[in-house]
């Protein structure tokens, strides 16, 4: 290729990914669905999107380090403390049963539907038993299951990613130099653990440099980022060259230490390290797709259609079924969980990398590798995507749209408002940090939310489970300000602050984050006055005539939506729902006469 071409190849890739990741973000469907068949189509319709051309054979080296990347920033997002008890045992039940069965069932039907050794077979299942962050998250987000079913698909999903990349490196290497499918053998069982110890060594040496630049060295968020790039880059490619694919494991461990660890300094808004994870899924899926050709999918679509089913209706529904019996989850929780397994960007890169390998052993099939992959990526995604949504409602897994919101703050008009806002019908927590105002909250009977609660929601990764709306409450302006900044992309819904009265010559609380409450008059101070001169918030039907001098603060409709008035405008009042008060200040009462 050309200098030229080279150049317009590589921008062509860097628009296309952007673009989709850009609509699929506006059309809320997973990322996935767009950039597959955009990249193959333009694979199809021009010669320098082609990865082999581009890039050469060391493609499959830079698919390496980047899935790393993508997997050390999928680690930051696994808290340990969610992964206890019940969750644990069904976290491990899936990857092991998922990972027998899946592999089983492909090298069972393999052969017949495609034609391919049975050699070829056993690696296109090793392939297909993983799943990812990458396609999971985006789809747990829209649909939002329960809290206890999207722990446990985002650690499957997450966990083994790695596992499948090692164990598919190991029955490659099997297929490569004995020459039959020995994985089962106690020298391949010996092999993985030596790649699983590999990676663990690679995540500590990981884990001790964040430790010196993000805590020794107290490095700021652009270097931080730097050292955690550098940091994961450096340790993956150290562990890959001293055995294949452990490099994953080192770095979703050192990406999982980072967020659980005590004592990290973690960058609280990492928005270039996101910035960047996003980009790499979009070129690696534009890349890889754009490797397979028309022609390829033709002679295997028919029968990767059959093996989706076989896939989709029968194993993983048996590999859920055997995982969660005897758990506690209820019919729907478990039928949910099997029907949720789309394969992502580690399946795409495994296939990528061992593919053509394959091929130059001359094995029967080979060539079928990766479009069967590329087929069962594409099949899987769109089929989850359109059906996970109703059938997590008709399952009941689905959390209802009503709001429920945490409050943080623990002055006692905050506590007041908490109260009406639960009696209401919502479900309300609060948090606060001093002990005392701890003790007025579960005094008042409302749920108090664990102490560490907002330091978690700084990590980037992190979601606030159990909350879809936070009201920032404090005191202290300043600290409304920056946590409304922190928290509003770790929360499902909306952030707002009570406004900071109007001479305030806080740093940052009059120019950042969050929506402000009540609009410019109710302000932080007006509302503590008025609480301790009497005022109280009462709820009241929507359809009742608001009394003269009370104000609306808040609108629940009838299917339990909370919308807050704002800086913005009123709301307007449904029919069947309430609303939230704040009433006037009772007159004063006139002093007692002394007796004459």
């Amino acid at each position: 290729m050309s200098e030229d071409d080279i150049l317009l190849g590589i921008a062509l890739v860097v628009a296309l990914a952007a673009a989709c990741q850009i609509l699929a973000g506006k059309l809320r469907v997973p990322a996935l669905i767009l950039l597959l068949p955009v990249g193959f189509a333009a694979g199809a319709l021009t010669d320098v999107v082609h990865p082999d051309q581009l890039i050469g054979e060391d493609f499959s080296a830079l698919v390496s380090l980047s899935v790393a990347v993508i997997l050390y920033d999928a680690g930051l997002g696994l808290d340990l403390r969610n992964l206890t008890g019940h969750t644990r045992g069904i976290v491990g039940r899936l990857l092991l049963f998922g990972v027998a069965f899946t592999f089983l069932a492909v090298c069972a039907v393999g052969p017949a539907l495609f034609g391919m050794s049975l050699r070829v077979a056993s690696m296109v299942g090793m392939i297909l038993v993983v799943s990812g962050p990458t396609v999971v998250g985006p789809l747990l987000q829209y649909v939002r299951p329960t809290d206890k079913v999207r722990r446990l698909l985002i650690w499957e999903g997450t966990l083994t990613d790695p596992i499948g990349a090692i164990l598919g490196a190991l029955v490659f290497h099997a297929i490569d130099t004995t020459h039959q499918i020995d994985i089962g053998r106690g020298y391949q069982i010996g092999q993985f653990l030596i790649s699983m110890a590999v990676g663990l060594v690679g995540g500590a040496v990981g884990v001790a440099l964040l430790w010196l630049t993000l805590r020794v060295l107290r490095l700021g968020e652009t270097l931080g980022t730097l050292a955690q790039l550098a940091t994961v880059i450096a340790v993956s490619a150290g562990c890959d060259i001293v055995r294949d694919d452990t490099g994953l494991i080192a770095a979703i461990v050192t990406g999982m230490a980072a967020a659980n660890v005590r004592g990290f300094d973690m960058p609280a808004r990492r928005p270039f390290f996101e910035t960047l994870v996003q980009l790499i899924i979009g070129l690696l899926f534009i890349s890889i797709s754009a490797s397979v050709t028309p022609a390829s999918l033709t002679p295997v679509l028919l029968p990767t259609l059959a093996l989706v089913a076989l896939l989709v209706l029968v194993v993983r529904p048996l590999v859920a079924f055997v995982a969660t019996m005897g758990k506690d989850m209820t019919m729907g929780e478990r039928a949910f969980a099997g029907w949720m397994a789309p394969r992502g960007i580690v399946a795409a890169s495994t296939a990528a990398a061992f593919a053509a390998s394959l091929v130059q052993l001359g094995l029967r099939g080979a060539s079928k590798v990766l479009p069967i992959t590329f087929l069962v990526i594409v099949s899987t995604v769109v089929l989850y995507a359109l059906t996970a949504g109703p059938v997590a409602r008709r399952l009941g897994v689905a959390r209802p749209d009503l709001t429920r919101p945490l409050l943080v703050g623990g002055a006692p008009w905050a506590i007041a408002l908490a109260g009406a806002l639960r009696s209401a019908g919502l479900d309300v927590q609060m948090w606060a940090g001093l002990g005392e105002e701890r003790e007025r909250i579960k005094d008042a009977g409302i749920k108090l939310a664990r102490g560490d609660l907002l330091a978690t929601a700084t990590n980037p990764r992190a979601r606030l489970e159990g909350v879809n709306a936070v009201f920032l409450l404090t005191d202290d302006d300043d600290f409304n300000a920056l946590a409304s900044v922190v928290v509003e992309d770790n929360v499902e819904g909306p952030v707002y602050r009570v406004g900071p009265p109007h001479e305030s010559h806080g740093v940052v609380a009059p120019y950042t984050g969050g929506a402000v409450l009540f609009g410019g008059s109710l302000v932080r101070h007006v509302l503590a006055a008025r609480y301790e001169q009497g005022a109280r918030f009462l709820v009241r039907p929507a359809s009742d005539p608001v009394p003269p001098g009370h104000e609306t603060l808040f609108v629940v409709s009838a299917d339990g939506r909370l919308d807050p008035v704002d800086e913005t405008g009123a709301v307007t009042p449904r029919e069947g729902g309430l609303v939230v008060l704040l009433g006037p200040v009772p007159p004063a009462q006139p002093a007692a006469q002394p007796p004459v």
